[in-house]
């Protein structure tokens, strides 16, 4: 897993390394790697987009370098009373040229503003940034963008590769401004550790699969609760995720069992979920209702004392019956998946969506994977990581469904909870891309896609 750390404690491990190496050399370190990204596009003209303070800094000495490669540099002072004055002067010296207009560059540096700005660009800068059509290299992060959520709150910057220095922050976790992101050894290694959160590569997945020993029931036992007679479609989507996630069995208990069998024959279904046999996970949820009916799977689902995946209407249920919780014990292992909405329903869900996460996992004693273009994974002991989707796609109508079918099969199978959204997310999130593969695929399109996500890893 990537670490990321939060800006103020990138800043303390930075002060830290300025006591054995001066600020200078280290902003001359980070500016030739600027310089270097910008070089591989091979252009003729280069514009510095320059802002106040040591980003503005970065981006000129980033032009100075490439001056001593022979390379047309322009510069547009935005703060001209606050430019970096050590950095302005190497990159006059190099016969770099301030100007006002952006003109026509084959690549532009973005350093207007770094990890300490905040609040979208000014008008002037945001006009420049309008009129540019070329790839834009930024400095240490997107400018307008907020480095430790992500959020954006006016114009800013989209790059196409962002150089980052030392290690990511969250805004390169949580931002999809930020293009390729590559980070750049300055020594910070040494001090920074205990990342804030993470980003879940695939190398980090160890996806459940059965060994010589295994049968059916070893490798877990899924019960699916979902669907209605009003929605069918949520129970054979949620069944589909299951059964293409696991070599192990899917039990299916509601009023959707026909649907289900007619689409799924390998499934043991029955129309009450009393009758559903042994689980070692379940989904609940998608598509049962918010009515008595749906209140009380939900009921009898947490009180089995197995992991459970809480999803859709289950979700609404429990922000309307707060008593719910009460059949569940405290040691049973709940994942809950809202999308932005029904988060709200069970708390406030502010700009800063790691930190919503974390409290909301932190008051219901749950884990809450809050979807998203980038999913975030909160337990309740604090930790938090992150799954980049690398596409849009998943946003279709019954896309959740088939992630809890997916998330309970590995629930079922004993994973950690917190990983096992994780590694849900990204099955999910690779399952549209190959489905997609370039085009708009329906929820049944990205569940067919499971086996090949699988396969990816």
């Amino acid at each position: 897993m990537r670490g990321v750390w939060t800006t103020d404690r990138i800043r303390s491990a930075e002060q830290q390394l300025f006591q054995t190496l001066p600020e200078p050399t280290l902003m001359r370190r980070a500016a030739f790697g600027v310089a270097v990204c910008a070089a591989e596009f091979r252009p003729r003209r280069v514009l510095l987009l320059v802002g106040a303070g040591n980003n503005g800094g970065d981006a000129l000495w980033a032009g100075a370098f490439l001056r001593r490669r022979g390379i047309a540099v322009d510069a547009i002072l935005l703060n001209p009373d606050r430019a970096h004055q050590e950095g302005l002067r190497a990159f006059r010296r190099t016969g770099g040229r301030i100007v006002d207009t952006p003109g026509d560059p084959d690549v532009v540096i973005d350093g207007i503003v770094g990890i300490s700005g905040k609040g979208p660009l000014r008008p002037r800068a945001a006009e420049i940034v309008d009129r540019i059509t070329a790839p834009i290299i930024a400095v240490d992060q997107p400018s307008g963008v907020d480095p430790d959520t992500g959020a954006e709150d006016g114009p800013c910057v989209t790059a196409t590769v962002t150089v980052t220095f030392g290690g990511r922050k969250p805004v390169h976790a949580l931002s999809r401004r930020c293009g390729e992101i590559r980070v750049l050894d300055i020594g910070l290694g040494e001090v920074l550790d205990d990342p804030d959160l993470v980003i879940l590569d695939r190398h980090d997945i160890d996806w459940p699969i059965p060994g010589p020993d295994d049968d059916k029931y070893t490798q877990g036992v899924t019960g699916i609760a979902a669907g209605s007679a009003t929605y069918p479609g949520a129970a054979v989507l949620s069944v589909s995720g299951a059964v293409l996630a696991t070599s192990g069995m899917v039990r299916y208990a509601g009023t959707a069992a026909d649907n289900v069998q007619q689409r799924w024959p390998e499934v043991v279904v029955t129309g009450a979920i009393e009758d559903a046999g042994r689980v070692q996970a379940w989904v609940v949820g998608p598509g049962i209702g918010t009515g008595s009916a749906g209140r009380e799977l939900v009921a009898h689902v947490l009180g089995q004392g197995v992991p459970v995946c809480v999803d859709a209407d289950a979700i609404t249920l429990l922000a309307e019956n707060p008593a719910l919780w009460d059949r569940r014990d405290p040691d049973t292992p709940v994942v809950l998946t809202p999308h932005d909405r029904e988060f709200a329903r069970l708390g406030p869900l502010g700009n800063d969506r790691v930190a919503s996460a974390r409290a909301l996992a932190g008051k219901l004693n749950a884990v809450v994977l809050l979807k998203g273009y980038n999913t975030i994974v909160a337990d309740p002991a604090g930790r938090v990581l992150v799954n980049q989707s690398p596409s849009a796609w998943l946003a279709t109508a019954g896309s959740g469904d088939v992630l809890s079918g997916i998330l309970g099969a590995v629930l079922a199978a004993g994973v950690d909870p917190w990983l096992a959204g994780g590694y849900a997310a990204y099955v999910h999130s690779r399952a549209g891309t190959f489905a997609a593969s370039g085009a708009p695929a329906s929820a049944s399109l990205i569940a067919a896609a499971v086996p090949e996500a699988i396969r990816d890893l």
